[in-house]
């Protein structure tokens, strides 16, 4: 993967698309990974985490209020307002959000980080057109200055349009690369 590029992960559920990401973010297991030919396992997972950020089909919520998530809510309000929150979303009790919201508050809150890597666990599943379409054009818009994307998704139209490179994932972790 080189910077500025957008893979896309397809494959059945329950292939084990969500662990490979998992993998890659800094989940425990036996696999080698690298960034810029340093090891994962040569950093402290803080460090790799602030370089490489894994998003969740579902990103978990600890506190009562959507601002208590983000260091400081300010910077986060204009990337919440592109992907189509008010800017008073801050102020909302995380209790009240959609799955859809969640998603893209997950987004923002990874994109604030600007990580060098981003994995996102189909990070549209939950939206409809107008915010999907939010969201493709905010990642790309990251790819486009440089952030490296592996984009899992089950939509096969969306698969094409973000990624530069497409994989398909079959059970028992075969990847094969396919023509996009």
């Amino acid at each position: 993967m080189t910077d500025g590029e957008c893979i896309a992960l397809q494959g059945p559920s329950g292939v084990g698309k969500s662990l490979l990401l998992r993998a890659i973010a800094d989940d425990p297991n036996e696999s080698s990974v690298k960034l810029d030919g340093i090891s994962r396992d040569s950093m402290p997972a803080p460090v790799w985490r602030k370089q490489v950020t894994y998003v969740a089909a579902e990103p978990g919520w600890w506190a009562d209020t959507v601002q208590e998530h983000f260091t400081a809510w300010s910077p986060a309000v204009a990337l919440a307002e592109q992907l189509g929150l008010p800017s008073n979303c801050g102020s909302w009790p995380v209790r009240r959000l959609s799955t859809g919201e969640m998603q893209r508050l997950g987004l923002v809150r990874a994109l604030l980080l600007r990580s060098r890597v981003l994995l996102l666990d189909e990070p549209t599943s939950a939206l409809d057109a107008a915010s999907t379409a939010s969201v493709e054009a905010i990642v790309a818009e990251r790819v486009s200055t440089g952030t490296s994307v592996v984009w899992s998704t089950h939509n096969t139209a969306q698969a094409r349009r973000v990624g530069s490179r497409l994989f398909m994932m079959a059970s028992g972790g075969h990847i094969e690369e396919r023509s996009p």
